[in-house]
């Protein structure tokens, strides 16, 4: 562990290439992400998840998937049934909070079945943005609601289905979302709302659920806090606001850095959001010219980051002994069309 480097990376395709296996023994990311490009069968995943911890040489090395349901959801039919997105959860807790709150803890439990049976051990999710009118719909219907009471409960209680399963969860994207007017796969947004504003609206799920191991930064400016900076490369909003203000002392990764939002080479962006004070710098499209110029920047764990690291990887150590067939049957009284 106190070898492995701040960064997690993906893989080109369904197995790795002897590059790829040479390059990662070398370089030695903490863990590692899977994308739609990398899923085939049961099999050939689980083949990939070992290969890659193989070539670390740590058999707990995380690795992480999207798979919040809806439009982002890596795992489809076979492997996983299509769930549905957050917004619908949301629709469900409008109409019957405590409904809400157990269908929420219902489908992250079943994301745990699905991934934990493939090798997966950490989810992105829960997305704790909050969107406001008008905004980019990168986030849009993945959000459980335009209101913080609703995503602070939901997403509570898809935290804690994760983890009863024993997946590590990833809240996203800190310090809020909710009101990018630009997609950031594409674009830089900058958000001028007041921070008495974002506070009571923004920032509220993040430090409502502060406790959980790990978050995922916002490729966003925030202008009240840093109008240079998007909070992945910013030293004011990871101090002031993340650490500071939100209260989260978990294990902070970047949001991708092969999404346009950032500027700049992948080396720069690398050493920026260290920089900044982020623990981790993820990069998940698996080009490998990309991959060796964010390598060629990061650095070992060590300090505050090692800690962060290391606790996270406590919460997913223990595991219910929930029924899947049991639990499948109860989220279909709430979601009768899920496939």
């Amino acid at each position: 562990m106190s070898e492995s480097k701040s960064m997690i990376l993906g893989c080109a395709g369904k197995s790795l290439t002897e590059d790829e296996i040479r390059f990662y023994r070398d370089e030695r990311p903490w863990g590692f992400i899977l994308f739609a490009r990398n899923i085939g069968e049961a099999g050939q995943i689980r083949d990939l998840v070992a290969a890659m911890r193989d070539c670390v040489g740590r058999p707990d090395a995380p690795v992480f998937i999207d798979q919040e349901g809806g439009r982002v959801q890596r795992l489809r039919p076979p492997l996983a049934p299509n769930y549905p997105a957050g917004g619908a959860l949301g629709a469900l807790w409008r109409d019957d909070r405590e409904a809400g709150r157990r269908a929420a803890w219902l489908l992250a439990r079943l994301h745990a079945f699905d991934l934990s049976r493939l090798g997966i051990t950490a989810d992105c999710l829960p997305v704790l943005d909050v969107p406001v009118e008008g905004a980019s719909d990168v986030i849009g219907a993945r959000a459980y609601g335009k209101e913080p009471n609703a995503v602070i409960e939901l997403g509570r209680a898809s935290a804690e289905g994760l983890m009863a399963g024993g997946v590590l969860p990833v809240m996203k994207h800190i310090p809020g979302h909710g009101r990018a007017f630009a997609d950031t796969h594409f674009a830089l947004p900058t958000v001028d709302t007041p921070l008495d504003e974002l506070r009571r609206h923004d920032f509220a799920p993040f430090k409502a659920l502060n406790e959980l191991p790990m978050a995922m930064t916002a490729h966003v400016v925030y202008s009240a806090v840093d109008p240079d900076n998007p909070a992945t490369t910013s030293a004011k909003v990871v101090d002031q606001v993340i650490r500071g203000e939100i209260g989260f002392d978990g294990l902070l990764m970047s949001d991708d850095t092969s999404m346009k939002a950032l500027s700049g080479d992948f080396p720069t962006k690398a050493a920026s959001i260290l920089a900044a004070g982020c623990d981790l710098v993820l990069h998940c499209n698996g080009v490998f010219e990309e991959m060796s110029g964010i390598a060629s920047r990061t650095t070992t764990l060590s300090g505050k980051s090692l800690q962060r690291a290391d606790r996270a990887l406590t919460y997913i150590k223990d595991r219910d002994v929930a029924d899947e067939t049991a639990i499948r049957a109860e989220f279909a009284t709430y979601f009768e069309a899920v496939a």
